[in-house]
């Protein structure tokens, strides 16, 4: 299949498919065509975002199969063959002849390169091991000097995984303040939003004006915020994305308090009804875009923010229930209570 018609055939499933860089549409047209044309047969479309239990529990199963058909002895060295050199040669030759790539997508509508990349994160050893310890955060700062942001290094020599080591070094990197954000740590935040929104604007249509009118969704959608955390280099960039999510509400809604008060009651009433409404049983299922309404004109993110306050608040021992039984319990145990005081 040439480029051209593999980008056609696949923009139906992956909109964004010409924003891909061209070796990667190959390959997706080889592992991910035929089978996200047989999900459409059956009513299924396909997936992005976080992985559902369910989804997660297939490709176990998925990799359990492929371990018992081949004899290999473990996942990690399926999944990580560069570990095992005297091995490499025999493993590889076994995920050939056994089908690796189909078997480890089997019945996840997914692209095949995030299904990868979800079996490493899960079947990593190296990612379930506790807090850093103060001696390893030394060597993660003392091999960061000698080599750069080469994480696939120095995860091999700290036995740490990639996102780890290099999750980790985003925190410990400069003296992070997690106590309120200061007039100046607003500022340097809010320029620093402002230059990469601009400087992306910049780069698509060549406007260098001061003024540039974009879409809102430009404002808190898939921003860069590792680039954006060094800018403002007192916060890491999980707290970079909290804050500017409730700068941009309050802006959104010229200062309003949207979840204080009775409106707060209303919003949160409205939003359990919402949800039991939907019935699913993922979260990924839910557009949290469309229920904004429910709280104002806020960003998607900042309604998410709200759920999760509302079921680690009122829902006991929530980490260990499902999204549906999670819904299930607010609808029919703390509703009534909020209906009554409000």
């Amino acid at each position: 299949m040439d480029l051209d018609t593999a980008k056609q055939e696949l923009e139906e499933f992956i909109p964004h498919v010409r924003n891909i860089a061209d070796t990667s549409v190959m390959k997706m047209a080889g592992r991910d065509l035929t089978r996200f044309k047989e999900f459409k047969k059956q009513g299924i479309a396909v997936k992005f975002g976080r992985f559902s239990q369910k989804e997660n529990n297939q490709l176990r199963k998925n990799i359990e199969e492929f371990l018992e058909m081949t004899g290999i002895d473990s996942a990690e060295k399926v999944l990580f063959t560069s570990r095992y050199p005297e091995e490499k040669k025999n493993i590889n030759r076994l995920k050939a002849e056994y089908l690796f790539c189909e078997k480890l997508s089997e019945g996840i509508p997914r692209p095949w390169r995030l299904i990868y990349y979800r079996a490493r994160k899960i079947f990593d050893p190296n990612n379930y091991k506790g807090r850093y310890t103060k001696e390893e955060k030394e060597k993660l700062k003392k091999y960061h000097a000698l080599h750069g942001n080469d994480w696939k290094k120095i995860s091999e020599m700290m036995s740490r995984s990639n996102l780890s080591v290099a999750m980790k070094y985003s925190e410990i990197k400069s003296a992070t303040n997690y106590g309120p954000w200061s007039k100046e740590e607003i500022q340097k935040l809010k320029r620093a939003v402002e230059e990469v929104i601009r400087k992306r604007m910049e780069m698509g249509n060549g406007n260098s004006d001061r003024e540039i009118l974009i879409d809102r969704e430009k404002l808190y959608q898939k921003l860069p915020w590792s680039e954006i955390e060094t800018k403002v280099g007192t916060r890491y960039w999980r707290q970079c994305k909290q804050k500017w999510v409730t700068i941009l509400t309050n802006k959104l809604n010229k200062g309003q308090h949207l979840c204080r008060g009775t409106k707060g009651l209303q919003a949160k009433i409205n939003l359990i009804k919402r949800l039991h409404e939907l019935n699913v049983e993922d979260p990924n299922e839910v557009n949290w875009e469309e229920l904004s309404d429910i709280i104002g004109d806020v960003p998607k993110a900042y309604v998410q923010a709200k759920f999760y306050k509302l079921k680690a608040s009122y829902v006991p021992l929530w980490r260990r229930k499902t999204f549906s039984e999670i819904i299930d319990y607010l609808y029919e145990k703390k509703l009534p209570e909020l209906e009554e005081k409000l």
